[in-house]
């Protein structure tokens, strides 16, 4: 049996850079997808659970974390290899650029927009390409005129009971992962909650994959897509603290503006990505309803081997 391992102690800071990692989404797929397993380690997710959530095997976990222990996040960026990209033939080109265009519900997918990996994967199994790697579709898709682009901004924590807190959400986790045996007035079940809002019906920014401009603008081209133009906590709204109260349930809050903790966050930014960014649902029914069939997918899929196959893809060094 493999010994579990866990990723060293790191401080508020590193924390917060691989969440911002997970969150921006640019650059380096293979970082993103590094800091995806480094994550749930310092969260105290075993290994096993890692690799189910991110769609690859426990060894490759273990790796991750070893080389994150050993070089920091220098480990987390690749050193990619040379050697001859694969050609494509111009129909595979043609067909690649229109369905990286198109939107992935156009597919009957539960998608707002592609990534790289998810478009790689489309394509793969419909047989547009018998493969491609998220490297040679964005080139290809750069090369045919096709973009993509986005920003972000953080805060740090000034939580002045920042370390019982973070103690408190370790121990609750441990008990989830079966690794600490809860005592007589502990919980046996953990849910990590979170506020995931404003979800009011309006245009959301996004990205998605467009003619660019300049040389390389073709005249006949259609215009490009154009957005038109609350919390209540329980000292507000009292019926989610009585429901606790009754049912037994304790609220352990996260430090001060130290979400990393929150082993939620990770699949929000993925809900919000592939269902909210780039949308302007016409009603909240419609907007849930694209919420929920993402969240089904995703739950189907944990184990699905084209999806195991193509995050494989971006493990490579």
């Amino acid at each position: 049996m493999a010994e579990r391992i866990r990723v060293r102690e790191i401080d508020d800071d590193e924390g917060q850079r691989l969440l911002r990692i997970i969150r921006r989404g640019t650059g380096s797929v293979v970082t993103w997808r590094r800091a995806q397993m480094v994550l749930p380690s310092a969260q105290g997710m075993p290994e096993a659970k890692i690799a189910e959530v991110t769609f690859t095997s426990a060894d490759r976990v273990r790796d991750v974390i070893h080389n994150f222990n050993a070089d920091s996040f220098d480990s987390l960026y690749p050193r990619y290899k040379g050697g001859r990209p694969k050609v494509f033939t111009l129909p595979e080109r043609c067909e690649i650029k229109k369905i990286a265009k198109s939107k992935p519900v156009e597919h009957g997918l539960p998608f707002s927009t592609w990534s790289l990996a998810k478009l790689a994967g489309f394509l793969v199994a419909e047989g547009v390409v018998d493969d491609i790697s998220h490297e040679g579709l964005r080139v290809l898709l750069r090369e045919e005129g096709v973009s993509f682009q986005r920003i972000k901004t953080w805060k740090t924590s000034h939580d002045p009971v920042y370390a019982a807190r973070k103690a408190r959400v370790e121990h609750l986790y441990a008990i989830a992962d079966g690794e600490v045996i809860p005592e007589e007035d502990e919980p046996e079940v953990i849910f990590c909650l979170d506020e995931f809002g404003p979800l009011n019906l309006q245009p959301h920014p996004g990205r998605q994959w467009a003619e660019r401009g300049g040389k390389h603008k073709d005249s006949e081209r259609e215009p490009r897509p154009r957005r038109r133009a609350t919390h209540l906590t329980t000292k507000k709204d009292s019926r989610v603290g009585e429901w606790a109260a009754a049912s037994n349930v304790e609220f352990a809050y996260t430090p001060t503006n130290s979400s990393w903790l929150n082993r939620i966050e990770a699949q929000f930014t993925a809900l919000r990505y592939f269902t909210l960014d780039g949308t302007d649902h016409a009603s909240h029914k419609e907007q849930g309803s694209m919420i929920r069939r993402y969240i089904i997918w995703r739950n189907k899929h944990s184990a699905d081997e084209l999806l195991r196959e193509v995050a494989a893809r971006a493990n490579v060094a």
